[in-house]
């Protein structure tokens, strides 16, 4: 009987593990205002070596529409400002010579549609992911020997409950998601 408590934690633990990577994910789409965890992805050359944004400089936001970024040592400014360029997030970085300031254009509806695509991706590779734990949890289900088959059955009917609760709330992050990328 442990066995089966040990596949059943290890099948959650997969389920959970991937909705946390869902909502990391909806961190990064952005849905019209400023927010830090827009630059937290990216990385910057410093000394040689890709450091996080978060580790050579100070990322504030001091308004809805404004990310501002003050590298705690002046000669970062430019690969700083490259970083940003290059990882594609659709900001064009200024600099003042002190601090790095990028404005957050309002979203478009085109561009709130290609954001709620995107999320809805996430959703549909959270869901795969999630669906594979359970593809898993059973075929260690399969392998094991000595086991009744009512017990195998009923931790399969736990299993699928753990599947259908971890897909709903995929479905609910998404609703969410959602409603906040299309509000205006």
């Amino acid at each position: 009987m442990e066995e089966l408590d040990l596949i059943v934690e290890s099948v959650k633990h997969d389920m959970e593990a991937a909705i946390k990577h869902l909502d990391h994910a909806f961190q990064r789409i952005r849905a019209g205002r400023a927010s830090t965890n827009m630059v937290q992805d990216v990385m910057v050359e410093y000394y040689g070596a890709p450091t996080p944004l978060n580790q050579v400089a100070n990322v504030s936001v001091p308004d809805a529409m404004t990310i501002s970024i003050q590298p705690w040592d002046r000669t970062a400014i430019n690969a700083i400002e490259k970083a940003i360029i290059n990882s594609n997030l659709g900001f064009a970085p200024s600099n003042n010579g002190e601090n790095i300031i990028l404005n957050v254009p309002p979203l478009t509806e085109d561009r709130r549609r290609e954001l709620a695509k995107q999320a809805k991706g996430e959703t549909e590779d959270t869901k795969i992911v999630v669906r594979t734990a359970r593809q898993n949890g059973i075929k260690e289900l399969k392998k094991l020997e000595g086991v009744s088959e009512d017990a195998i059955k009923g931790v399969e009917e736990e299993i699928q409950a753990l599947t259908d609760k971890h897909v709903k709330l995929c479905d609910d992050h998404l609703k969410t998601k959602e409603a906040e990328i299309m509000k205006v």
